[in-house]
């Protein structure tokens, strides 16, 4: 058996690991995908609303409803999956703290490439079902004709976005390790910025200038702008490539950088005795 084999299983390993872990706690699951799709079709009712409130006079402006209910349904399920990815690779020390087996894991003889990569591709194929439960429900619920988006666009926008996520995730899952007792809510920071400047339920032209410029290093802004044109105005997908190729340079940047950052995490833990259970 030659030894990129070995990693494979290693890897897949850990996909089964969550797997399993997904089928022990599926109630809480289920409360979490009935939460996720409740707020999904709340945001997307702004939408609607803000036709009911607009006004009735010859002066009110005109809204399209149906546009506003896109925009914003596009935004929750974008950011549902990428923040879905950020979540379950910062997670990576808390289920093992969980499971007993943060000291048999990290430190038994398998590459942290290895674990992270099984940890990912686990992240990205539960973010996409999970995702993909949601917009049926929302799409029935609105009637929403997607016969004229660009789907498959918007699928490979999204997942070149969650490369970038991805090193994200991994470098903000060496705070738990750094700090057991609240490492895990300091990862919030992380997704709470990205969420601020990246125009999930706005365009980045209403913030302030100073917000606009950290717009330009988010990668979360490209992927929405991407999927938006590919949803709304059915852009072919090669020319969605000026979105793509950022994304995908700050992923090229951010997965080693990450790595790196949760390496030097990693040691430090080992070498003052972090790796307890319980943190």
């Amino acid at each position: 058996m030659t030894a990129l084999t070995l990693q494979l299983r290693a890897s897949f390993a850990f996909v089964e690991r969550n797997f399993n872990l997904i089928k022990r706690y599926w109630a809480w699951e289920m409360v979490w995908l009935i939460y996720s799709t409740a707020e999904s079709l709340s945001v997307s009712f702004i939408g609607l609303g803000m036709g009911a409130i607009s006004g009735n006079g010859a002066a009110a402006p005109q809204v399209n409803t149906g546009y506003l209910v896109l925009y914003l349904l596009i935004g929750t399920l974008v950011w549902r999956f990428l923040s879905m990815i950020f979540y379950w690779i910062t997670d990576l020390i808390n289920i093992e703290r969980w499971e007993g087996t943060i000291e048999y894991t990290l430190m038994a003889p398998v590459r942290r490439l290895t674990h992270m990569a099984g940890q990912t591709v686990f992240a990205v194929v539960y973010s996409l079902f999970f995702t993909g439960i949601i917009l049926t429900v929302t799409t029935l619920v609105f009637k929403i004709d997607l016969s004229r988006a660009n789907i498959p666009g918007g699928v490979a926008m999204i997942l070149s976005g969650s490369i970038s996520f991805i090193g994200i995730g991994i470098m903000a899952s060496s705070l738990p390790l750094l700090f057991p007792e609240r490492g895990a809510q300091m990862t919030n920071v992380f997704i709470a910025l990205l969420m601020l400047v990246s125009g999930v339920y706005y365009p980045v032209s209403v913030l302030p200038g100073f917000l606009r410029q950290l717009a330009v290093y988010s990668p979360a802004t490209y992927v929405l702008e991407g999927v938006r044109l590919a949803m709304l105005e059915n852009v072919p997908t090669h020319e969605l490539w000026g979105f793509m190729r950022p994304v995908l340079l700050i992923g090229v940047f951010l997965v080693p950088a990450g790595l790196w950052v949760f390496a030097q995490a990693e040691r430090y833990a080992k070498r003052t005795g972090k790796l307890h259970r319980n943190g």
